[in-house]
């Protein structure tokens, strides 16, 4: 469905984030005339009827009898495809459609490489794209990285670079390279069930002509293994880690330890993006020096800087027990307090929590809605390390101020969603940052969205 097939059509928007913005937007562009109906949350009236003025705005959830009213609901990522509401409207013939389906179907021809994955998705996208830019390759950076790609209607660029969330990858239209970082249990509440969220993140090999997939990773291969052009990272006879360096088969290519991102799943990150850009058809040797300039995203093991003789590092975006495990491994060696917990979504810790008393930080600080369940998670057999359960972010921050050596390191990183005291993990991370003494809102740009 493309932008001009809208017209005549009754048009409801579901979402008044930054998605629904650009749609609304980009709607006005292209058809001026068009009557749209915004539904969004009551605190979101004002600042919608602000926007635009000739919206017909609803400050609530609509129901199947509400969607019937329409012919096509261009959706916010956040609002579940599963909705009893959105399913009972599609049975009686509502056509439901997104932001990131509209712009594949204005730019068919649009060479695009599209990366997803429960984790390192971000980072792998910012990686690649700055990657290419340093071989002077006209690249566009977007989607759920931070900048819709309705935002970019209308402009054109050498390779699209797309990070896409298990709740876009099925609205991707046909694109040169589909990339898939890892898979491991998230958004639960969202997909209804991990088996519905693994099938919803693998609808990017439909739409990919080549997929490449983390080769490290038996169920993700085991899931991928019918794809006619499947590829493989982190694999010896090509991109892979060895010995503290990424290498190229055989060839030593970049030292580890140069990468401004730390760990070793960050440098498999770095591997996805020089074999992709391989793939595309580009120099990776030529552009892989260019890994040293890398910036950090925000909070994703982003390195905050001292402040009262410790190290703070953010990694509010690690919702995942295995994210959190990963953060940790990245730090070996040196004194870390780490701060865990958040919203409680129910998610079995037994495994990461056995390996973190394998691998025992110096301190660990369990705080928010699920510290319970997490205490007795990680605490199920005897754990090497200083042990403190408080109630929030604020006494966790205070709690590991008061139990970290001089030269150790804060290191947040939930494991957790953030809903249970914060409006989503960038929020939980500028108030981390404050908390520790820095500019919260200073830490929160990315680098590079758009076109450059």
């Amino acid at each position: 469905m493309r932008i001009a097939d809208l017209a005549d059509k009754r048009v409801a928007i579901w979402g008044f984030g930054r998605e629904g913005q650009a749609a609304i937007k980009a709607l006005r562009k292209r058809l001026p005339q068009l009557p749209l109906t915004l539904f969004c949350s009551e605190g979101e009236v004002a600042s919608a009827q602000a926007f635009d003025a000739a919206l017909s705005v609803h400050g609530h959830e609509p129901d199947a009898i509400a969607l019937a009213a329409f012919d096509v609901v261009v959706k916010s990522p956040g609002v579940s495809a599963y909705k009893p509401a959105l399913l009972a409207a599609r049975e009686a013939g509502l056509q439901v459609t997104s932001g990131t389906a509209l712009w594949f179907a204005e730019n068919p021809s649009a060479d695009v490489v599209a990366i997803t994955g429960t984790k390192g998705k971000s980072t792998t996208t910012a990686l690649l794209a700055h990657l290419a830019r340093s071989l002077g390759i006209r690249t566009a950076l977007a989607g759920n990285i931070g900048m819709p790609l309705l935002e970019l209607d209308g402009q054109s660029a050498e390779l699209w670079v797309i990070e896409l969330s298990s709740f876009q990858t099925g609205e991707a239209g046909p694109l040169a390279l589909g990339i898939v970082t890892s898979l491991y249990e998230e958004h639960l509440d969202w997909h209804g069930s991990r088996e519905r969220y693994v099938a919803d993140k693998l609808k990017l090999a439909d739409a990919a002509q080549r997929l490449l997939v983390n080769g490290l990773q038996t169920t993700l291969l085991d899931k991928t293994s019918n794809h006619p052009q499947r590829l493989l990272f982190g694999q010896p006879q090509g991109w892979h880690v060895r010995d503290g360096f990424i290498c190229r088969a055989e060839v030593n290519v970049f030292a580890a330890t140069r990468l401004p991102v730390p760990g070793e799943h960050n440098a498999l990150n770095a591997c996805a993006a020089l074999t992709a850009l391989e793939v595309m058809g580009f120099d990776a040797i030529k552009a892989a020096p260019a890994l040293a300039s890398f910036h950090p995203l925000p909070h994703r093991l982003q390195p905050l800087g001292e402040r009262d003789g410790l190290c703070w590092i953010n990694d509010s975006i690690g919702t995942t027990p295995q994210a959190t495990l990963a953060a940790l491994m990245s730090l070996q060696g040196q004194a870390v307090t780490m701060i865990l917990g958040g919203h409680d979504r129910g998610v079995d810790w037994s495994d990461v929590a056995a390996a973190i008393r394998r691998h025992p930080p110096h301190a660990m600080v369990v705080q928010g809605a699920n510290s319970v369940r997490l205490t007795a998670a990680l605490q199920a057999e005897p754990l090497n390390c200083i042990f403190e359960q408080v109630a929030d972010l604020s006494a966790a921050v205070a709690k590991a101020r008061e139990i970290t050596p001089v030269g150790g390191y804060v290191l947040l990183s939930p494991g957790a969603p953030s809903f249970d005291q914060f409006h989503d993990f960038t929020e939980r991370g500028r108030r981390f940052a404050e908390m520790a003494g820095f500019d919260g809102q200073a830490i929160s740009g990315i680098e590079g969205l758009g076109i450059g």
